[in-house]
């Protein structure tokens, strides 16, 4: 298995400086460049089609929240994650909207990093928890619309798996729960992705959520 590609967005070079080093003692991380505004990290996300951007909110020339837009739109497959300080519900909406994959703190440790970068390649969900619970307290399901139906889209078995991903569930308790393999999960996780044309479990919940195909008593 080849190494994750990584890019840094990050405008304070001892900050990048620093997460580069940190990320590149691991054997199977390999950060392919770094940028230093919002601008530079579409350029170089288009040029080297990373598996994951790193990306700070707070940048010059383009924010972080406009710069996963203009990647998301252009690199459907390559996940975006938040590193920030900021945990402001309205960068917290804004960047799932634009479809970042995950959200992270800066107050995590550098083992919480690596292994956030790891868990979103392999399609787990990568949410600070406090993130995580100011998306669902925020969120506010509506109706399904009548013009389309989860069964239209989804199967019920990929109803079920997003449910418990919903919940937080690692790849493995789901197919715990539902009494498959790891590797039936993945599979159904990426014909969900496909169908709903996004790039990680946490773009698949928001959609849902936004379709209403995930009501209140799904979530934890």
């Amino acid at each position: 298995m080849g190494k994750i590609r990584i890019l840094l967005a990050e405008d304070h070079v001892v900050v990048r400086q620093g997460t580069r080093q940190l990320l590149e003692r691991e054997d199977d991380l390999e950060v392919v460049g770094e940028a230093g505004d919002g601008e530079e990290a579409i350029e170089m996300a288009h040029k080297l089609k990373p598996d994951v951007v790193v990306m700070d909110i707070a940048m010059p020339k383009v924010n972080g929240i406009e710069a996963t837009k203009a990647i998301k739109a252009a690199l459907p497959a390559t996940a975006v994650l938040i590193l920030t300080a900021y945990d402001y519900d309205e960068f917290i909406f804004s960047l799932l909207d634009a479809g970042a994959a995950g959200y992270l703190l800066k107050s995590v440790t550098g083992d919480d990093l690596v292994r956030g970068i790891r868990d979103l390649h392999s399609g787990e969900s990568v949410l600070h928890p406090a993130v995580l619970r100011k998306m669902l307290a925020s969120s506010r399901p509506r109706p399904a619309s009548s013009e389309e139906r989860p069964a239209e889209v989804l199967t019920q078995r990929e109803m079920e798996v997003l449910r418990i991903a919903a919940r937080g569930k690692a790849n493995k308790d789901i197919a715990r729960e539902l009494g498959m393999s790891v590797r039936t999960v993945q599979a159904h996780l990426s014909n969900i992705f496909n169908k709903l044309g996004v790039g990680s479990r946490t773009e698949a919940v928001v959609y849902c959520l936004k379709k209403g195909w995930l009501r209140p008593e799904d979530l934890p």
